[in-house]
């Protein structure tokens, strides 16, 4: 049975990515963790410590938490894919969103984390900001993020840009390799060329992956002469794109086009959800 954990703060993008995440495993076992990280609207730190029933901000916005995740609950009910395989549990913390994602991954054995883009407030920083910047960073647990007003697709044509650079195996791949066997995906790995042949350990690495996605439909592209981020805009622009995967490689790829500049022509236009897959090591 998959584990899957929903973050929410009850704006229609974090119902968005609940509802995307629903769909998308509409066939399969699994128990969605569905949380709400509060913070009191009012809350003074000295006051909430030593005076917490008589100032009452914690207790209420504990209460107005459990309060909509019950709405929630009731919303996700409605759901004409919802399926009797699908269980859900609710949580209301008064935590930080990072901690209570670690807090989670330690306790439970979560198989992916799946988010909206943006906030309440819809301010583009939600996505890139600090906390997903270092829940991206730190966890090791795939991520998938959906964007704002995304209506649900099945997935099946996916974007997989990738610099070779990692020595790929099964298990770091087990979600994207389900997501393309159940929904009969085809897996577009594109690599961008920096003009040098391909080293024998990428050659090896692009090996690996064929050889795990033998039994699927998967294509290599290798693109020359533009950036990888000018590739990943043409590839959606020429081909009905439906979800965009990349490595956590921290040390290269990953980390220059995703932490960088790019990441505004990458993230804060993308329109289509985007998965992210941490390394093992």
């Amino acid at each position: 049975m998959k584990q899957i954990l929903l973050p929410t703060d009850f704006s229609d993008n974090s119902w968005n990515a609940i509802s995307y995440a629903v769909h998308l495993f509409k066939g399969d076992e699994c128990t969605f963790h569905v949380f709400n990280a509060y913070t009191p609207t009012i809350y003074k730190v000295d006051y909430a410590l030593e005076y917490p029933s008589e100032y009452g901000y914690i207790d209420k916005a504990e209460d107005e938490s459990k309060e909509e995740l019950d709405k929630l609950l009731a919303k996700i009910s409605k759901v004409k894919t919802k399926s009797s395989k699908h269980t859900f549990k609710t949580y209301a913390r008064f935590e930080s969103i990072s901690s209570l994602i670690s807090e989670f991954l330690k306790s439970l054995e979560i198989d992916l984390i799946v988010m909206g883009t943006q906030g309440a407030t819809g301010a583009k920083e939600v996505l890139f900001g600090s906390t997903t910047v270092h829940v991206l960073k730190s966890v090791k647990c795939p991520v998938l993020a959906i964007p704002s007003n995304f209506s649900y697709e099945n997935p099946h044509e996916i974007l997989f840009p990738t610099d070779l650079n990692v020595s790929f195996n099964s298990s770091q791949l087990s979600i994207l390799k389900e997501i393309v066997t159940h929904h009969h995906a085809r897996l577009n790995a594109m690599h961008v060329s920096s003009g040098y042949e391909l080293s024998n350990s990428q050659k090896q690495n692009q090996q690996l992956l064929e050889d795990i996605f033998k039994h699927s439909a998967y294509l290599f592209h290798n693109i020359k002469t533009m950036s990888v981020t000018e590739a990943i805009n043409e590839f959606q622009i020429k081909n009905k794109t439906n979800l965009l995967v990349m490595i956590n490689n921290k040390h290269s790829f990953f980390q220059n086009i995703f932490f960088k500049n790019t990441i505004t022509q990458i993230g804060f236009h993308l329109k289509i959800p985007f998965l992210v897959i941490p390394t093992l090591t």
